[in-house]
């Protein structure tokens, strides 16, 4: 048993430095992940979702020093519309999803709050603000993380496909993929500018976790809890600013940037490495249903509007 162990951390940790390496791309560390979480299996799991979360606070931020302010700002204000319309339709057809499907109140609402802002995010806000339970909530992301990860390696082939242009891309990632993780994963893979757009948008569409928490308060009528507000957005916007009006910035932010982007890759396959099959087969099939529907329709609507109304 202790052998086992043994091996187990060491296979681990080899995998981690195998992905700090440009051998190991975004897409292929969370594949990587997900192989060693159902074979091996993940040695540290009760440390993971906090490993997540901090790594991709640093790498965020660290993609922050790659940026410009006045570019950022210009997809920002090009996206504003296409983040107002698809958070309140996907939040709208959630709920009446919810009804059809007869999906406990809760979970669907988490999904819903999931897809529309910045998935595991969103979900980590809303939950205290409904009171819901651990399983409430592990159900919620894990539909989410199923279809993070198959974003991953859906959204670069489709946009290859269509021939998006890298500016269309980027805020297709940024409206049609969940968690900020495989938004930047999937941009990353396909260009610079998709990566700034992509992040730049989805950085500003998670703010909306704020006005939509309040909100949900109201529904759930819980008025008393707390919004955890995501400070390190603030951060992402200082490292823009310094990278743009501080010449001396311009000597270290490439070796920043490459740290972020490692840091990233890192983050996809701890995330990978928590999806246990176990995991998978407790969602339940109609959650992971209205999780599907929900992205199908905002992929698709989202898709069409930048293809024909941009």
């Amino acid at each position: 048993m202790l052998h086992e162990r043994k091996f187990q951390v060491f296979l681990f940790v080899i995998l981690i430095l195998l992905c700090t390496t440009s051998y190991v791309s975004p897409p292929i560390a969370l594949l990587l992940g997900l192989i060693v979480a159902n074979v091996s299996g993940h040695p540290f799991i009760n440390y993971n979702h906090k490993a997540t979360s901090l790594l991709l606070q640093f790498a965020v931020v660290g993609l922050g020093f790659g940026m410009n302010v006045n570019d950022a700002l210009t997809a920002g204000k090009e996206g504003f519309f296409f983040t107002i319309v698809s958070i309140f339709s996907t939040l709208i057809l959630g709920y009446f999803l919810s009804k059809w499907l007869s999906i406990d109140k809760k979970i669907s609402h988490l999904i819903s709050c999931g897809t529309a802002i910045c998935g595991g995010s969103a979900i980590a806000a809303i939950a205290p603000v409904i009171k819901s339970d651990e399983k409430q909530t592990s159900v919620a992301l894990g539909v989410i993380f199923i279809l993070n990860s198959v974003a991953l390696f859906l959204f670069p082939a489709v946009g290859h496909l269509l021939h998006l242009s890298q500016h269309e891309f980027g805020l297709w990632c940024a409206i049609a993929i969940h968690d900020t993780s495989s938004v930047v994963g999937a941009a990353n893979k396909y260009g610079a500018e998709a990566l700034q757009v992509a992040t730049t948008v989805k950085l500003a569409r998670a703010l909306w976790i704020i006005p939509v928490a309040l909100l949900t308060a109201n529904i759930f009528k819980n008025k008393k809890s707390k919004i955890k507000i995501p400070y390190f957005i603030g951060l992402f916007i200082v490292a823009m600013l310094l990278n743009t009006y501080v010449a001396e910035i311009a000597t270290i932010a490439p070796y920043i940037l490459a740290f972020a982007k490692v840091g990233l890759t890192v983050t996809l396959f701890l995330i990978g490495a928590g999806l246990h099959y176990k995991t998978l087969k407790s969602i339940g099939i109609k959650p992971l249903l209205q999780g599907i529907l929900l992205w199908g329709f905002i992929a698709t609507a989202s898709l069409i509007s930048i293809i024909y109304l941009l």
